[in-house]
């Protein structure tokens, strides 16, 4: 199982610090941090990171991510459905009318 060491965390911009009107840090351990992101319809993001995690949605969503070299994609989720997530820098932006809620688990081991 690979871990992220503090050093590789730290080269992404964190989301926390970077954009909190959107991610909430809901609880933090040695081993986990847990966000909370909430997007009003059609929001967009600023460029940031996270470490790998699992992604648990609490409402549907549709959204665009682009990456630093510019690529993008669109993903979506169903609420109650569970994600990996693998890590990864990106910009993500609401494609839905509607707000859509995310709790994600960030893994620091």
């Amino acid at each position: 199982m690979t871990t992220q060491t503090k050093a590789q965390r730290q080269a992404h911009a964190d989301p926390v610090a970077v954009d909190p009107k959107h991610y909430k840090v809901e609880m933090e351990n040695d081993q986990v941090r847990v966000l909370r992101i909430t997007y009003g319809p059609h929001d967009k993001s600023v460029m940031h990171g996270h470490p790998a995690a699992v992604l648990v949605c609490l409402t549907d969503f549709h959204a665009n991510f682009t990456s630093p070299d510019g690529k993008t994609e669109e993903r979506r989720g169903k609420a109650g459905e569970t994600i990996w997530t693998p890590a990864e820098e990106h910009l993500p932006e609401n494609l839905g009318a509607k707000r859509l809620e995310l709790i994600l688990v960030e893994l620091k081991r």
